[in-house]
């Protein structure tokens, strides 16, 4: 069995002076964010993928003239999709650092994360779908009519 050095110990909230939890800026804060977002995208050919879908989506939503509330359920979509995966993405490099019997047992976790991902994309894609359907049978609607 492998055994592990002892972590070092961080400095909790509490213990540290009230000025340096008071000069802490936003980009700070946002830096380690952002660091994981690009470490989740770089490198997966699954996100361009979904990149390639989003401008889709967006060009679509552009000619077709989407009201507000339309915007809303699209961009919601869209985030939820990119949001799976990430998590999906963060679940998996998790996984890179154990050995292959541990591998073995944890293999229904990766499945289920690729499962999110994939139930998000089809949630969205019906979303979006019905949304450009009721789109284009407004726009047809008047020159079927007249």
């Amino acid at each position: 069995m492998t055994t592990f050095p002892p972590l070092p110990r961080l400095p909790l909230c509490e213990d540290l002076p009230s000025q340096a939890r008071l000069r802490r800026g936003w980009r700070d804060r946002l830096r380690p964010a952002c660091r994981g977002i690009k470490l989740g995208v770089r490198g997966h050919s699954r996100f361009f993928i979904h990149f390639f879908c989003t401008a889709l989506v967006l060009a679509a939503a552009i000619v077709l003239r989407c009201d507000l509330v339309q915007w809303c359920l699209l961009l919601g979509c869209i985030g939820l999709v990119h949001i799976t995966e990430l998590l999906n993405n963060a679940i998996e490099a998790l996984f890179r650092g154990i050995d292959e019997e541990r591998m073995s047992q944890a293999a229904p976790c990766l499945d289920i994360a690729a499962g999110a991902v994939l139930l998000a994309s089809i949630t969205a894609s019906l979303i979006g779908g019905l949304i450009f359907l009721s789109r284009l049978f407004e726009m047809c609607k008047p020159a079927v009519l007249k």
